[in-house]
Formats: C-alpha cells, structure tokens, sequence
C-alpha cells in the first residue's frame, strides 16, 4: 500500500462536495480538539500526581504568570 501524503489527502478532499468538504473540516476540527483535551487532561493528571508526591510545591497564579513571562 502506497503512503498516504498530505498532498494526496488534500486531493482527495478537494474532490468531495462542498457539503461534505465542509463536514470533513468540521469533524478535523472537532477532532483536535478533543485530542487536545485529552492531552491537556493527561498533563494535569501528571502535574496532580507530581503535587502529591511533593515534586511540586503550590504557587500563586501570579507567580506563574510572571515566570511564564520571564520565560520568553
């Protein structure tokens, strides 16, 4: 089986019509976001488990707005 490309995929795409073009899009969209929140869960799950095993120690959200500043 051949490699599936961006190019050939966008083709592909191109091909449907507009209502399902606009469906394809819609579904992509939803899809990353609830790939994003998944990973987002999985990281706060990770900092959760970090805090309670003192790894971590709690900071006002200021302090972290201001590192996350200094950090660019």
């Amino acid at each position: 089986m051949s490699a599936l490309t961006l190019d050939r995929v966008l083709t592909s795409a191109e091909a449907l019509p507009a209502e399902e073009q606009a469906m394809l899009e819609e579904l992509l969209r939803r899809r990353r976001i609830e790939s994003w929140r998944a990973e987002t869960a999985a990281d706060a799950a990770q900092s959760a488990k970090a805090l309670r095993a003192g790894k971590l120690k709690p900071q006002s959200a200021e302090n972290v707005i201001a590192h996350l500043r200094a950090a660019k």
